[in-house]
């Protein structure tokens, strides 16, 4: 039998069971429909805010999985800048943050050009602005060297090798038939599946693979959503919270552990993709939801005069979420978040009480007495 995926009779020819994924789609449109009509409900400057987190997120994530940690705030910078925002600190830009947000930023909003060779090289020389790594040369902006390309892990005199990609003498071939693929295909999650998929078995480049896979499957993703969402949510950060089973299912897939009646059937990948998807799409909907409620608690009491700790407190509730704000909000809880004084904290509760903000919770009282804000 023969060991990789790519190595089989009828690759790239894959399959997969569609009644075992039915159910997932289906749940992913409800989703991807739930969070465009509640953008739809949202202030302008609330989808900016949300937008530039979920890319905050991405470009963070993207990286961590390839082992390569970056500053938030030089990611935040780079960011700000690409968006047009005033007063930056340039001095926490670095180029390489920068170049991997441009590289994100055309993903998902030039999706409806095509996928080429040429502009797969300019990601990739924008993630890597340098020729070495560390110690290690990187062939940038074109194909890998002649080198094997292993996915190798364990330790030193037992390694076991995960995965072994196409020799560098078929990379032009297995581009070309993925690129012609890509650009004829219509656009859906199955498309997204194998999108991912193909590139990692095919792994054209000395390093970057993984951080230009997941730019190539926003892309897909935001061509089925016309953009509208794609870039309030990250598949990257879903990937980043369970990277074993990430590696699981590619293994499964693309290496020798697979059933032995079809080498090509990707129904495990694909699961696993869609069910990842999903999650990254319900963690959006909560935060989204929370956005919601804050907005309409303020404009429920934006005529109230409230005091600067009054607000900080309401705000720092209703950022995690009324429900997820463990024990209500007690006396004690007040001083903490507000910085300020036991008499101080009385006070400000019984002027929340009073205009409405905040009410008793029942079957509460005396020393234990709390509150929950009253949406």
């Amino acid at each position: 039998m023969k060991k990789w995926i790519w190595q089989q009779k009828d690759y790239p020819h894959f399959t997969y069971d569609s009644k075992k994924l039915e159910d997932l789609i289906q749940k992913i449109s409800i989703e991807q429909g739930y969070l465009i009509a509640i953008t739809q409900t949202m202030d302008n400057t609330n989808v900016i805010n949300r937008q530039i987190e979920a890319l905050e997120n991405e470009a963070i994530a993207t990286s961590a999985i390839e082992g390569k940690i970056l500053n938030r705030d030089s990611v935040k910078a780079s960011i700000q800048k690409k968006m047009g925002f005033r007063d930056i600190d340039y001095k926490k830009i670095d180029n390489s943050v920068e170049y991997l947000i441009e590289v994100l930023i055309d993903a998902n909003t030039n999706y409806n050009q095509d996928l080429t060779l040429e502009r797969l090289f300019a990601w990739h020389g924008a993630i890597f602005p340098k020729d070495y790594e560390g110690f290690n040369q990187t062939n940038i902006a074109t194909f890998r060297g002649d080198d094997i390309m292993q996915i190798v892990g364990g330790y030193a005199g037992n390694e076991e090798v995960y995965y072994e990609a196409p020799p560098r003498d078929n990379l032009e071939d297995e581009m070309n038939n993925f690129l012609t693929w890509f650009n004829s295909t219509k656009e859906g999650l199955i498309k997204a599946c194998i999108a991912h998929l193909w590139f990692v078995i095919i792994h054209p480049f000395d390093d970057g693979n993984g951080r230009i896979t997941r730019a190539i499957t926003d892309l897909v993703l935001s061509k089925i959503e016309n953009s509208k969402i794609s870039r309030l949510y990250s598949m990257s950060s879903a990937i980043n919270t369970n990277r074993k089973a990430y590696y699981k299912a590619l293994e499964q897939t693309t290496g020798y552990i697979k059933k032995e009646d079809n080498h090509l059937d990707i129904t495990i990948w694909c699961e696993w993709f869609l069910s990842t998807l999903y999650e990254a799409l319900l963690d959006t909907k909560k935060k989204l939801a929370f956005i919601v409620q804050k907005t309409k608690f303020w404009d429920k009491y934006k005529n109230n005069n409230l005091n600067a700790r009054q607000i900080k407190v309401l705000n720092f509730i209703l950022d995690i979420g009324i429900d997820d704000f463990k024990g209500n909000l007690s006396k004690k809880k007040y001083m903490s978040i507000a910085d300020t004084t036991s008499a101080t904290a009385s006070r400000d509760l019984s002027e929340l009480i009073e205009c409405g903000c905040i009410k008793q919770k029942e079957g509460t009282a005396g020393r234990n007495v709390s509150y929950v804000i009253n949406i």
